[in-house]
């Protein structure tokens, strides 16, 4: 990834949020090469937008993560998708596991 980071124009509604899945930086084990397709769908990422949060008896629920957060998501939880050539996953606030850091 760049040392900069470009604004990608996606604006999540209600309690979804915006994630860029981190790269496994890792090809080879024990000396075999994995090819894209064998590889475990990552788990990890960085929330680049977050919806407003949902209505609940007529009020708005602050959302428990901020753009910068690095979270830890459900393996299959989301929906993937490609904004500007970047892969993203688009993901209810509720499958979002954990906050790092």
């Amino acid at each position: 990834m760049a040392a900069t980071k470009k604004k990608l124009k996606i604006t999540p509604l209600e309690d979804r949020v915006v994630i860029l899945p981190t790269d496994e930086t890792e090809s080879m084990r024990g000396g075999l090469y994995i090819p894209d397709t064998a590889k475990e769908k990552p788990t990890m990422g960085e929330v680049i937008a977050v919806g407003p949060g949902r209505f609940e008896k007529g009020e708005r629920v602050p959302m428990d993560v901020k753009v910068g957060d690095k979270v830890i998501y459900g393996k299959y939880s989301g929906t993937p998708f490609t904004v500007e050539t970047e892969e993203v996953i688009i993901i209810k606030a509720s499958d979002i596991l954990a906050k790092l850091g």
